[in-house]
């Protein structure tokens, strides 16, 4: 099926207190947004891209990514919208009509690799695919004085990633429902969740962290050393 790919970039850099927003951030000498990418150049599994960013930082991101880092992949690069959702909504409207398949990633998992893609991609289907991690540590839901309610089984609990994957008519119909509802769901799963879809959870791994704090940079940047090291690195100097 021919798979396209919405990259979500428009994320700021409140959390960590940076001068420039997360997607152009320096790991290694290079912006988050090009080790990103990059894994998706790389993998035979998708065959074009959507950029989603802010307004303002559309021909930035233009300029000083796709054409410096020579991502060919990309067919368009859209504004995004006041939240998560919208800009994800953006993302779809962009996505040629002959579009099959529907793979959404965060800008700011720069670790993300051509195969764990390519096995999400695999196990997406009518039901649709997303990437997680079993969770290491104990978890409690509290209430709102952080009193603990109960203790969920943690056999069953997983930690969710990206990328996710789905029929591109299954995602827009999700979409679409949330917001005839004006549902609010967390991430592309939970919105075909709500619409009556069934997703399967793909195993992923630990390294595929969320560039939200400083310490993720530090991290990143140590898995990223790794790589070079073992000759994997997909976007270096």
């Amino acid at each position: 099926m021919k798979t396209t790919a919405i990259i979500l970039a428009a994320g700021s850099g409140k959390r960590m207190q940076a001068k420039i927003n997360k997607p152009y951030l320096l790991l290694l000498g290079k912006p988050v947004l090009m080790h990103t990418l990059a894994a998706f150049e790389h993998c035979d599994a998708i065959d074009e891209v959507v950029i989603v960013a802010k307004r303002e930082e559309c021909a930035y991101c233009h300029e000083e990514i796709v054409i410096k880092g020579g991502f060919h992949k990309v067919i368009a690069i859209v504004a995004g919208g006041a939240e998560r959702q919208d800009s994800v909504y953006q993302g779809l409207l962009a996505v040629k009509d002959d579009c099959e398949l529907v793979v959404v990633h965060d800008g700011a998992r720069p670790l993300i690799t051509p195969e764990q893609i390519s096995n999400t991609i695999a196990a997406a289907g009518d039901c649709g695919a997303t990437l997680g991690v079993p969770v290491k540590d104990t978890i409690k839901a509290v209430d709102k004085n952080q009193h603990i309610l109960f203790t969920p089984p943690r056999e069953k609990l997983w930690q969710v990633q990206t990328p996710q994957a789905f029929l591109k008519e299954q995602l827009i119909l999700a979409y679409e429902k949330a917001q005839a509802d004006h549902y609010n769901g967390t991430d592309d799963a939970s919105l075909v969740e709500y619409n009556g879809g069934c997703v399967k959870m793909v195993l992923g791994s630990y390294d595929n962290l969320k560039i939200t704090t400083s310490e993720d940079i530090i991290m990143a940047e140590a898995f990223l050393t790794i790589r070079q090291k073992e000759g994997k690195a997909l976007c270096s100097e």
